[in-house]
């Protein structure tokens, strides 16, 4: 089992280098063999009958020929566009009827965009900085400042 571990763990460390040659590729190839021998051990034992898969583990055998086709992931990360796909896709369709629910779910993600964009805007217009609370609070005291020197204005004028 901690062979099993061992090449998986290595496959990833291959797969995550900056600079990948020929030599890493097939190195990453033997890698990934090992792993798929390795984790039948898992239902030889029992300890999963129904075999050992990971999440993803399907991808692991297109990784060499995608490498050779559009160069080293770099890291790549999955996280961000599995991030995207619950804000654009989850999070709108359990806020649908879930009745002919695209339409819906494109209304919300265009009402979102749009509410975004807003944001953006009325923060380059400095309409967002500070809380409401504190906004209030200065245009009610400078009225009332204005208006009490206007007062005695206007008795200095008629009592001269």
């Amino acid at each position: 089992m901690v062979r099993t571990v061992r090449a998986f763990l290595e496959f990833c460390y291959i797969a995550r280098c900056n600079v990948i040659d020929s030599r890493a590729l097939d190195e990453l190839q033997d890698v990934l063999a090992r792993f798929h021998h390795y984790r039948t051990i898992f239902q030889e034992c029992g300890v999963r009958p129904n075999g050992f898969s990971l999440p993803r583990q399907h991808s692991l055998t297109h990784y060499t020929f995608l490498i050779r086709e559009f160069g080293a992931p770099n890291g790549l990360c999955s996280s961000i566009t599995e991030s995207k796909h619950i804000q654009a896709v989850q999070k709108p369709w359990q806020q649908s009827s879930r009745y002919q629910a695209l339409g819906q779910m494109l209304l919300t993600n265009q009402r979102l965009d749009k509410v975004a964009a807003a944001c953006v805007d009325f923060t380059n217009h400095g309409m967002l900085q500070g809380t409401c609370l504190v906004d209030a609070l200065s245009q009610l005291s400078k009225p009332s400042i204005h208006l009490f020197q206007t007062v005695k204005a206007d008795q200095y004028i008629t009592r001269h």
